[in-house]
């Protein structure tokens, strides 16, 4: 069973919006559409080999993937709306 905190907080709130998760081994951004317990589901996703300045528009490096792409919870070591 959920509180009401696990529900209004984290990473399901930015449902819809364009995120950034950093994870173990690299940097994922895409439109979050859907969380579950074990995955994050991004559309349009990119993987972010390098970023250059955080607070610049544009990625130095980034490389769309196909289709939705799914990212492992448990590798996610943060996340947030950089883009």
């Amino acid at each position: 069973m959920q509180t009401d905190e696990q529900r209004t907080n984290g990473l399901r709130t930015l449902l819809g919006k364009q995120v950034t998760l950093f994870c173990v081994n690299y940097i994922y951004t895409g439109r979050l559409t859907e969380v579950n317990r074990d995955c994050a589901t991004l559309s349009d996703p990119a993987i972010v080999y390098e970023t250059g300045p955080l607070d610049s528009k544009k990625w130095k490096d980034a490389q769309n993937l196909p289709g939705n792409w799914y990212v492992q919870l448990n590798s996610i070591e943060s996340f947030g709306l950089l883009k």
